[in-house]
């Protein structure tokens, strides 16, 4: 139903997206650095939550309007491409600042780093274009099951995304004094996370593919 060069696409856009810094990577690098491992993997148990909702409210539209209206998928594509496209200039701009840089944030409990991490994860622009201009352009209308096609790739989205950020959340100290004594090693990071997010901004907005009616 899905096919692997469109989970394998999903899985390069959701590492790329997911190893640029943004709101739900400082959030939960904030608390583990201040209130330990713990912390975080709760605060990322919000995030879970809130991909989920993306996952299926977005997906439920979709599928409606992909099928009705293809000639929306051109807007869609061009969309999510300027998007990767300002990823891809912020990662690669002068000046940025390491989301490793310890904070000082207020220690919060468990029933609130739960829904920051849900409220971070509903409010973050990345993960909006993502499941409203970025996913949708892997779904085959042509195979039909719309719908489902959603919902595996996002399936693919949030297992990256919470591997990912699992993995930050535990490494997150050591990170942090690693990139204080290493400071080439964020520009290296930085540097190749925005040549793979601009070359998959380029790719898309320069492919003329257009969706044809769903089979039935």
């Amino acid at each position: 139903m899905v096919e692997g060069s469109a989970l394998a696409g999903v899985f390069v856009i959701a590492l790329g997206m997911v190893l640029t810094p943004g709101p739900n990577m400082i959030y939960l690098v904030s608390r583990s650095l201040t209130q330990g491992r713990r912390a975080g993997i709760v605060s990322l148990g919000g995030v879970a939550v809130g991909f989920l909702v993306y996952l299926v409210a977005t997906n439920l539209g979709l599928s409606v309007l992909f099928t009705a209206v293809p000639q929306l998928y051109l807007a869609v594509k061009l969309a999510g491409a300027a998007y990767l496209g300002w990823l891809a200039w912020c990662a690669l701009r002068p000046g940025g600042v390491s989301v490793f840089t310890p904070r000082d944030v207020p220690p919060d409990p468990p029933r609130r780093l739960f829904a920051m991490g849900l409220m971070t994860s509903l409010l973050n622009p990345k993960i909006a274009i993502m499941y409203l201009s970025l996913i949708p352009q892997f779904v085959d209308i042509e195979e039909g099951h719309v719908l489902a096609q959603g919902l595996v790739l996002g399936s693919v989205q949030i297992v990256v995304s919470l591997g990912v950020n699992a993995v930050i959340v535990a490494a997150a100290g050591g990170v942090a004094v690693f990139l204080a004594r290493h400071p080439a090693w964020l520009r290296t990071q930085r540097y190749a996370m925005g040549a793979v997010l601009g070359g998959l901004a380029v790719t898309m907005a320069v492919d003329t593919t257009a969706p044809r009616a769903a089979a039935r």
